[in-house]
């Protein structure tokens, strides 16, 4: 019999002891394992949607809000900003680019966001079908978006007010597909794309070029001017549209042309207008700051309970042994060796310590993938379990490695074995 069958055969005899250490192993490596799939992923995410991204400027209220809503559209927006004092800035001689954000609508609870075409070429986002609005009321849609939504191109999309998708539905008003994206994983396979002015049109009282008269003398008029029940037109008057000067958007996403604008810019904005800025780089690394707190504790559980699981190994394989002393003494006395004995021992640790590795890597890929899918149903964040990390290798090793020195306690009294003295006591 050799080494591996014999260690095998010890194992099964001991099947409640064995689960309970591969369990606890196992919940370890998992706990670890889905936060460092979680940190690696959030961090990418994170960088990924900000990237190229200086500032961002919108009404005043908190700047992680204006960031969250403006880059990740994870929040609700601080308010709108006058179009007019906007449109300053994006003519600023320190701005490179910017690009218009108009927020505040959803289509099943997916964000509609008014902007323009360089919003897409900022994230270099590709057409799977169709292309990019061109008139009114046309709009792009994301890969998650169409694929969850089973949209197709020429479909007409109801959208709601409110960005949880359960406002009021501007139904006469409906949204054409002209494009669905190729899938970018990144804030934009999540979002429903479409020009500034349709967003205003959206909520326009009143459009040019539509009729609300019943006739062709006006709305239930007679040759007079009045209706039928005789009351004069200016009583029941309309609502007028909304003039450019009381345009509003949201927010702006800006490009600086110089390394300098970092300084002054964003001061200039605090201090001379109306509006606040936002540095995403300050507020998310603010943001990993207060994540990482979080995170780390939960790190430092998860090898607690490494390293339960390690004594917990140490205690049975001390046990186990206590209980296999004549078994060793009868096979030293039939010829074997007292490295034998060692590396029994030592193999026995180390196959419970890889069985609760594989355990646990398969528990935390698996509630990565669950975690991700919740993520994305809140469409909050793009995370997967079926990716491997090269730090998963150290892991690994780690975990085999404690495994290993808590047999070797067990396995170098098993190499003391007295073979005489212990048939004696049999």
């Amino acid at each position: 019999m050799n080494l591996l069958t014999l260690t095998l055969s010890y194992i099964r005899q001991r099947k409640l002891s064995t689960l309970l250490n591969v369990f606890l192993l196992a919940l370890g490596i998992g706990t670890i394992v889905v936060l460092m799939l979680f940190n690696r992923q959030f961090e990418d995410n994170m960088l990924k949607n900000a990237k190229g991204i200086d500032l961002v400027v919108g009404a005043k209220g908190s700047p992680m809000q204006l960031i969250l809503s403006s880059i990740y559209h994870l929040d609700v927006p601080t308010g709108n900003i006058p179009l007019q004092e906007a449109q300053q800035l994006m003519r600023h001689r320190m701005i490179k680019q910017a690009i218009p954000l108009a927020l505040g609508d959803s289509y099943r609870n997916y964000r509609i966001v008014g902007t323009n075409p360089a919003y897409l070429a900022h994230y270099e986002m590709t057409f799977a079908e169709g292309n990019v609005w061109e008139n009114t009321f046309d709009v792009v849609v994301g890969a998650k978006v169409a694929e969850e939504a089973g949209i197709k191109i020429g479909d007409e999309l109801v959208s709601s007010h409110g960005l949880g998708g359960e406002g009021d539905a501007h139904g006469d008003r409906p949204l054409k597909v002209k494009g669905i994206l190729a899938s970018a994983g990144n804030v934009v396979d999540r979002l429903v794309l479409t020009s500034v002015e349709t967003v205003w049109a959206v909520h326009d009282e009143h459009l040019p070029g539509e009729d609300h008269d019943e006739d062709e003398h006006g709305h239930g008029e007679d040759d007079h001017g009045h209706d039928e029940e005789g009351h004069e037109e200016h009583e029941e008057e309309r609502a007028p549209a909304v003039s450019e000067a009381d345009r509003q958007i949201t927010s702006l996403l800006l490009q600086y042309r110089s390394p300098m604008a970092a300084v002054m810019f964003p001061r200039f904005v605090n201090s001379r207008t109306s509006m606040q800025s936002a540095a995403p780089a300050f507020e998310t690394n603010r943001l990993f700051s207060m994540v990482g707190v979080g995170y780390d504790a939960l790190n430092t559980f998860g090898f607690i309970l490494m390293f339960a699981a390690a004594l917990s190994v140490f205690v049975a394989l001390y046990n186990a042994l206590k209980d296999r002393k004549y078994d060793l003494a009868i096979m030293r006395s039939l010829g074997a060796s007292r490295s034998k004995l060692l590396w029994q021992i030592l193999l026995e640790g180390l196959l419970l310590t890889a069985m609760g590795v594989i355990a646990g890597l398969i528990l935390g890929h698996t509630a990565a993938q669950m975690l991700g899918n919740w993520f994305g149903q809140a469409q909050q964040l793009n995370m997967t379990g079926w990716t491997w990390l090269p730090e998963e290798w150290w892991l690994i090793g780690a975990a085999l490695l404690i495994g290993i020195i808590s047999a070797v306690i067990p396995a170098v009294q098993a190499y003391r074995t007295d073979i005489s003295r212990t048939l004696a006591q049999a």
